[in-house]
Formats: C-alpha cells, sequence, structure tokens
C-alpha cells in the first residue's frame, strides 16, 4: 500500500481489492470471537444451571426421605405423674415403673431428670408420704 491511498470505510469505498479483502477478513475475524465468547458464556451459564438444578434436586430428595416415616411409627407423648413415696420405697424402684427404653440412654438419665424436676441433691433423700414428679411416656394422647 502507498502512502497516498487512503481507506475511508465510512464512505464505503477503499483504494484497491488487497484493502477490501484484508478488512473483511479483519471483520470476520472479531465476529469469530465475539461469536466463541458468546459460546463460552452460554456454556457456563448452563453448567451453572444444570449444577444448581442437580444440587436442589439431591436436596430436596434427601430432605423428603429424611423427614419420612414408616409405617408402623407411633409417636411418643411425654407425660407427669406425681407419686406419693411408701415406706421401703428408693426411687430407683420408682423410677423403674415408668422408665422407657426408648426415651432414654440408661436408667440413670432417667434417674437424673427426675433429681432434676424434683430439685433433689441426693438419690436417696426421699422420704416416705413425700410427692414426687415422675416422667413418663405414652401412646396415648391425653
Amino acid at each position: 500500500m502507498f502512502a497516498c491511498e487512503v481507506i475511508d470505510m465510512k464512505a464505503g469505498y477503499y483504494s484497491n481489492a488487497n484493502d477490501r479483502n484484508l478488512i473483511s477478513e479483519m471483520r470476520i475475524a472479531r465476529n469469530r470471537k465475539r461469536r466463541e465468547a458468546i459460546f463460552r458464556t452460554q456454556l457456563v451459564l448452563l453448567l451453572i444451571t444444570v449444577t444448581l438444578i442437580l444440587f436442589l434436586s439431591i436436596f430436596m430428595v434427601g430432605s423428603v426421605m429424611s423427614d419420612a416415616q414408616s409405617d408402623t411409627f407411633e409417636p411418643q407423648f411425654k407425660y407427669y405423674k406425681s407419686v406419693t413415696v411408701h415406706a421401703d420405697d428408693t426411687l430407683w424402684d420408682i423410677a423403674r415403673d415408668y422408665y422407657a427404653e426408648d426415651q432414654y440412654s440408661d436408667m440413670s438419665e432417667y434417674i437424673s431428670e427426675i433429681c432434676s424436676i424434683n430439685r433433689l441433691g441426693n438419690v436417696n433423700m426421699i422420704k416416705s408420704g413425700e410427692e414426687l414428679i415422675i416422667p413418663y411416656y405414652s401412646a396415648e394422647f391425653k
């Protein structure tokens, strides 16, 4: 290209055919890069959407399955009963009558709850005639 040749793209004419081809190739290359960038953006958005849908699906299925109860499930309701201590009764004897194995890890946990409810400092501090509040569980809703 000579120094005196001028390319006026706005006017729509070029000094020679080589300049037209060069400009056309540059425009095609820019458009290709733009389309590739748009494609990459769309691909990333698609992957994010699929990942989000998959995550939410797994979360929802896990949530529904964890809340499901078996057909044999029977709810247990916690109640409290006042019990009068008789002569020769121990807290362990009284607790044994109301203890629910599926609600406590062991008998001493149940005894600790009874002591806490009745503000007993010592398990052996109960006296004949004293009233104790004892927790118990029942399937019957009262």
